[in-house]
Formats: C-alpha cells, sequence, structure tokens
C-alpha cells in the first residue's frame, strides 16, 4: 500500500514495521520517523490506528492469559509468511492449537 506520495519514510517500511513501533521495539530515531511518516500520510495514519485499537482490544480480551510458546511461534511464522509475500497454507494452524495447547479459560467464558 503507498499513498502515492513521496515521503521521507517510505509507506511500504512503515506498513513493514508497524508491529515493531506498536510494541516500542525499535529505535526512538526510527519512532520518530515513523510518527513523523504519520503526520502526513493519512492512509498510514489509519492503518496505524485500526491496528492499534485491535492491540488494545486483544490485550483486555486475553492479556491475563499465557500464550504457549509453540502457538506463538506458529502464529508468528504465519505473520512471517504474510509479510513477506509468500502463500500461506490453510491448515498451518487449527483451532485445536488454541485449545489443546494450553487450558486456558477464554475471557468472558469462565465455568
Amino acid at each position: 500500500m503507498s499513498c502515492g506520495d513521496p515521503h521521507e519514510t517510505d509507506c511500504s517500511e512503515v506498513l513493514d514495521h508497524l508491529y515493531e513501533f506498536l510494541d516500542r521495539e525499535m529505535p526512538d530515531s526510527d519512532c520518530n520517523k515513523f510518527e513523523s511518516h504519520f503526520e502526513e500520510c493519512s492512509p498510514c495514519l489509519e492503518k496505524y490506528g485500526l491496528e492499534q485499537a485491535v492491540k488494545k482490544l486483544v490485550k483486555r480480551c486475553c492479556g491475563h492469559d499465557d500464550v504457549p510458546t509453540d502457538l506463538r511461534s506458529k502464529v508468528m511464522g504465519r505473520i512471517d509468511l504474510i509479510r513477506s509475500g509468500q502463500a500461506v497454507p490453510d491448515q498451518d494452524i487449527t483451532a485445536q492449537d488454541f485449545t489443546a495447547s494450553a487450558d486456558l479459560p477464554i475471557a468472558g467464558n469462565e465455568a
């Protein structure tokens, strides 16, 4: 995605590293570049706002559950495949991975 306008930091770079920005897992100098980009690029700002809202929702609903290491690895691997534009297998992650690997209550469904 690109808004078509020239920026000091390209839209593709911002979107490729959006989660690192959201999680503050990048140097302050890069965070500053991204913040400047969002000030001048409304499509990227919109995407940032959407991802920020999803992150807050997930934290609110699931913030107290520990994620099994193997499930986290599978999810992160799938995200990496999507980011790189590679085909993603349909059966890579199953619902069973979420329930069988940890007997954790789902927020709002505690018995």
